[in-house]
């Protein structure tokens, strides 16, 4: 459950403080398909999450965020949430990952640029 590095390296998981408050006094809600876990205190009115590896708000999907801030009364579980067709899956945040975009000529993606093209003038103060 707890180790020595959790201790150290709280974006792993949680920080200490937030696992005992979590047994103490958290009511489980629900989890989503990341296999990040919901609760929230015995009145309803403090929500939290319990991140499934790195501690990262983009993790979380729309509608597990909309509930994590009051801004609906019911959780997922008990009240899915109609998704529209057009509505796309949703990713967490890739950058400072390997799966992360890199524009042709990154030095992150093939390191080799297009030559230039002679249409670029270098600003000069006067």
């Amino acid at each position: 459950m707890f180790s020595l590095r959790q201790l150290f390296v709280w974006w792993h998981n949680a920080t200490p403080g937030t696992l005992l408050t979590t047994w103490l006094y958290g009511t489980p809600v629900g989890d989503d398909h990341f296999g990040n876990r919901y609760y929230q205190s015995g009145d309803g009115k403090r929500r939290w999450v319990i991140y499934a590896g790195t501690v990262e708000g983009s993790r979380v999907p729309p509608e597990w965020h909309g509930w994590l801030h009051h801004t609906f009364a019911k959780p997922p579980t008990e009240d899915p949430p109609r998704v529209p067709s057009w509505q796309k899956e949703h990713v967490p945040n890739l950058s400072g990952t390997p799966e992360a975009w890199h524009p042709e000529g990154s030095l992150w993606g093939d390191g080799k640029r297009a030559p230039a093209t002679g249409d670029y003038e270098a600003w000069r103060p006067e």
